[in-house]
């Protein structure tokens, strides 16, 4: 099991930033993905950015070059830095970790993330 924890929503004007923590815990190895998912009212979840197997990322095209995801593998913690943010950006935030090419095996709680125009 994985236990994933986020931390750092918040409520946040066009045009600003914020970071997001996703903190590992549990049988982190041999993980294939991690990363960031969103879900907005009445809107299906949706990648955001995650990392890969070997060391590769996606994107949603929606979010290049203003998200960056990154990792600090000594805290076995995993960040999204938001910039330049939109209202559309608001959602709940959650990060998510799988062991396979396809699907998300572990789930965190989510964060909200609100954007005001």
């Amino acid at each position: 099991q994985v236990q994933l924890v986020e931390s750092g929503g918040g409520l946040v004007q066009a045009g600003g930033s914020l970071r997001l923590s996703c903190a590992a815990s549990g049988s982190i190895f041999r993980l294939y993905a991690m990363g960031w998912y969103r879900q907005a009212p009445g809107k299906q979840r949706e990648l955001v950015a995650r990392f890969i197997s070997g060391g590769g990322t996606n994107y949603a095209e929606s979010v290049k070059g203003r998200f960056t995801i990154s990792r600090d593998n000594a805290k076995n913690t995993v960040y999204l830095q938001m910039n330049s943010l939109k209202p559309e950006d608001t959602a709940v935030y959650y990060c998510a970790a799988g062991r396979a090419a396809v699907g998300m095996n572990y789930w965190g709680q989510g964060t909200q993330v609100t954007v005001s125009s």
